[in-house]
Protein backbone atom coordinates (compact mmCIF):
# COMPACT_ATOMS: atom_id res chain seq x y z
CA UNK A 1 0.00 0.00 0.00
CA UNK A 2 1.76 3.75 -0.95
CA UNK A 3 2.12 5.78 1.79
CA UNK A 4 -0.26 8.21 2.72
CA UNK A 5 1.44 12.03 1.69
CA UNK A 6 -0.98 13.63 3.24
CA UNK A 7 0.00 12.44 7.31
CA UNK A 8 0.37 15.58 9.59
CA UNK A 9 3.44 15.86 10.31
CA UNK A 10 5.17 17.72 13.47
CA UNK A 11 9.10 17.96 13.44
CA UNK A 12 10.81 19.17 16.38
CA UNK A 13 14.18 20.99 16.51
CA UNK A 14 16.11 23.45 18.49
CA UNK A 15 18.25 24.74 15.77
CA UNK A 16 16.41 27.00 12.55
CA UNK A 17 18.48 25.69 9.95
CA UNK A 18 17.94 22.05 11.16
CA UNK A 19 13.63 22.32 10.74
CA UNK A 20 14.38 24.21 7.61
CA UNK A 21 16.57 21.04 6.19
CA UNK A 22 13.63 18.48 7.36
CA UNK A 23 10.90 21.02 6.10
CA UNK A 24 12.51 21.18 2.75
CA UNK A 25 13.31 17.33 2.98
CA UNK A 26 9.75 16.29 3.46
CA UNK A 27 8.37 19.08 0.78
CA UNK A 28 10.49 17.39 -1.94
CA UNK A 29 9.25 14.23 -0.28
CA UNK A 30 5.42 15.01 -1.25
CA UNK A 31 4.34 15.97 2.50
CA UNK A 32 2.98 19.55 2.90
CA UNK A 33 0.81 18.98 6.01
CA UNK A 34 4.09 20.15 8.09
CA UNK A 35 4.09 22.31 11.44
CA UNK A 36 7.21 22.95 13.65
CA UNK A 37 8.12 23.49 17.27
CA UNK A 38 11.71 24.53 18.53
CA UNK A 39 11.17 22.43 21.57
CA UNK A 40 9.87 19.66 23.77
CA UNK A 41 7.88 22.15 25.19
CA UNK A 42 6.62 23.97 22.47
CA UNK A 43 5.71 20.70 20.58
CA UNK A 44 3.72 19.30 23.71
CA UNK A 45 1.25 23.42 23.55
CA UNK A 46 0.82 22.03 19.70
CA UNK A 47 -1.03 19.33 20.49
CA UNK A 48 -3.26 20.95 22.93
CA UNK A 49 -4.94 22.32 19.27
CA UNK A 50 -3.60 19.68 16.79
CA UNK A 51 -3.48 16.31 16.28
CA UNK A 52 -0.44 15.00 14.39
CA UNK A 53 0.08 11.65 12.22
CA UNK A 54 4.15 11.52 12.82
CA UNK A 55 6.82 13.18 15.07
CA UNK A 56 10.12 13.63 13.64
CA UNK A 57 12.36 15.47 16.51
CA UNK A 58 15.62 15.59 17.51
CA UNK A 59 17.11 13.94 20.83
CA UNK A 60 19.31 17.09 21.66
CA UNK A 61 17.35 19.90 23.11
CA UNK A 62 16.61 22.39 25.70
CA UNK A 63 14.77 22.40 28.23
CA UNK A 64 12.97 19.41 27.05
CA UNK A 65 14.84 16.99 25.14
CA UNK A 66 13.59 14.82 22.80
CA UNK A 67 13.17 11.90 24.87
CA UNK A 68 11.71 14.09 27.38
CA UNK A 69 8.31 14.49 24.75
CA UNK A 70 8.80 11.12 23.40
CA UNK A 71 8.14 10.11 27.15
CA UNK A 72 5.63 12.65 27.49
CA UNK A 73 3.53 11.94 24.35
CA UNK A 74 3.31 8.10 25.14
CA UNK A 75 2.50 8.77 28.54
CA UNK A 76 -0.75 10.84 27.71
CA UNK A 77 -3.84 8.21 26.13
CA UNK A 78 -4.89 11.09 23.71
CA UNK A 79 -1.99 11.21 22.00
CA UNK A 80 -0.03 7.96 22.82
CA UNK A 81 -0.38 6.25 19.71
CA UNK A 82 1.51 9.20 17.35
CA UNK A 83 4.14 7.64 15.65
CA UNK A 84 7.46 9.23 16.87
CA UNK A 85 11.14 9.08 14.62
CA UNK A 86 14.12 10.25 17.04
CA UNK A 87 16.61 12.21 15.28
CA UNK A 88 20.15 12.14 16.87
CA UNK A 89 24.19 12.66 15.59
CA UNK A 90 24.90 10.46 18.45
CA UNK A 91 24.58 6.48 17.71
CA UNK A 92 25.33 5.67 21.22
CA UNK A 93 23.64 1.95 21.39
CA UNK A 94 22.60 2.77 25.24
CA UNK A 95 20.23 5.96 23.02
CA UNK A 96 18.88 3.85 21.10
CA UNK A 97 17.58 0.95 23.44
CA UNK A 98 16.38 3.51 26.20
CA UNK A 99 14.51 5.41 23.46
CA UNK A 100 13.29 1.79 21.97
CA UNK A 101 12.00 1.13 25.54
CA UNK A 102 10.54 4.62 25.62
CA UNK A 103 8.32 3.60 22.74
CA UNK A 104 9.81 5.11 20.00
CA UNK A 105 9.01 3.77 16.32
CA UNK A 106 12.20 4.28 14.92
CA UNK A 107 15.76 6.17 15.05
CA UNK A 108 17.71 8.31 12.47
CA UNK A 109 21.65 8.76 13.01
CA UNK A 110 22.54 12.53 11.64
CA UNK A 111 23.67 13.46 8.57
CA UNK A 112 21.20 11.30 6.34
CA UNK A 113 19.58 12.16 3.11
CA UNK A 114 15.57 12.38 1.60
CA UNK A 115 15.90 8.85 0.38
CA UNK A 116 16.71 7.52 4.40
CA UNK A 117 13.53 9.73 5.99
CA UNK A 118 11.52 8.67 3.31
CA UNK A 119 12.16 4.60 4.45
CA UNK A 120 11.80 5.62 8.20
CA UNK A 121 8.71 6.80 7.63
CA UNK A 122 7.56 3.89 5.36
CA UNK A 123 8.84 2.15 7.75
CA UNK A 124 7.17 3.36 10.56
CA UNK A 125 3.40 3.53 8.42
CA UNK A 126 4.43 -0.29 7.41
CA UNK A 127 4.33 -1.33 11.40
CA UNK A 128 0.56 -1.44 11.65
CA UNK A 129 -1.39 -3.72 13.94
CA UNK A 130 -2.62 -6.68 12.27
Amino acid sequence: MPLNRNLRILIVDDYSTMLRILRNLLKQLGFEDVQEATDGQAALALFENHTFDLVISDWNMEPMTGFQLLKSVRSRPAIAATKFIMITAESATENVIEAKKAGVNNYIIKPFTSEVLLGKIETVFAQQVA
